[in-house]
């Protein structure tokens, strides 16, 4: 493996997701939500092939990903339809499209076209690799700085980050840590920034697939400025660098098409897939995904 490869660390983070075989009160109230929005369930609580079914064919309807999980994503459209609902007195109006820098199911179409895999294999990477959510409740993308990338950064740029690692263990360091998760990692990009722009932003991971900033001129971007640039407007956009970073890589894009879990799991994730079952997942998802496209009449 690379060293430009073996520097990324995937860790994918998990909101709530509801999906099949789930029961208790929260389906139930997905269900009574999904029938606010003109679907007509047994609010039974048991989240069976008829609540997925509705759940994908809203998502189709509102430009989601149509992957029949209902997510924060599809909760806050749902929440959306059922606002509108109430403020226009009982006449139930179609849901609105989704925040257009969220993904959805045509951007996966698109991705699967260009790297010439089944559109089930990428909503199955999609599920288990990738935090969920591209964008951080206050609107600015998903990042994690990594302070031992740091201070690799500013040895390739020419900067001896000794005093640094003394001055600011938490920014540059030859351990990785420090980290203080969310929004106020920003916190600690910023300060790292004052140390050295270009370097700060290589050091953090971005957007929905957190794709390392220093892969910025691998996959074709004319600056980290302009790679952070783009993570800022949509996960379209993550998608993009997503698809730039598995066409770059020959084992990853093969491994996609023939769908060898496994193989694609160890050469993303490293050594700990395994222990998180990242293939055993994908393979789940792969033919959830490909038997819903199926009964959804989005796939022949």
């Amino acid at each position: 493996m690379s060293d430009w490869y073996s520097e990324v660390d995937f860790v994918p983070r998990r909101d709530l997701v509801l999906r099949r075989g789930d029961s208790g009160d929260e389906v139930r109230a997905l269900q009574q939500r999904l029938n606010a929005a003109g679907f007509s369930l047994t609010m039974d609580g048991q989240f069976g092939p008829l609540t997925e079914q509705a759940v994908r064919t809203f998502q189709k309807r509102s430009g989601l990903v149509v992957d029949g999980l209902a997510g924060p994503k599809t909760e806050a459209v749902l929440d959306e339809a059922r606002q509108e609902d109430s403020d226009q007195h009982g006449h139930r109006p179609n849901p609105r499209p989704a925040d257009d820098r969220l993904l959805g199911q045509r951007d996966l179409e698109w991705a699967a076209d260009e790297l010439k895999v089944p559109v089930a294999a990428v909503m199955a990477v999609n599920e288990v690799e990738s935090r969920g959510s591209g964008f951080f409740s206050n609107g600015r993308p998903a990042i994690l700085f990594e302070r031992h990338i740091m201070a690799r950064r500013l040895r390739h740029h020419g900067i001896d980050p000794t005093p640094y690692c003394t001055s600011h263990p938490d920014l540059v360091n030859t351990r990785w840590g420090g980290y203080i998760g969310g929004t106020r990692e920003y916190e600690r990009l910023a300060r790292a920034q004052r140390i050295h722009e270009a370097s700060a932003l290589e050091s953090a991971s971005w957007g929905l697939f957190q794709i390392m900033g220093f892969h910025w001129q691998h996959l074709g971007y004319t600056s980290v400025q302009h790679y952070v640039e783009l993570m800022h407007r949509s996960e379209r956009d993550h998608l993009e660098a997503f698809v730039r970073f598995i066409r770059r890589d020959a084992m990853l894009l093969s491994s996609l098409r023939n769908q060898e879990w496994a193989r694609f799991a160890r050469r993303y994730n490293g050594p700990s897939y395994e222990k998180n079952r990242y293939d055993l997942k994908m393979a789940q998802a792969f033919e959830r995904h490909r038997h819903g496209l199926r009964e959804s009449g989005m796939l022949a």
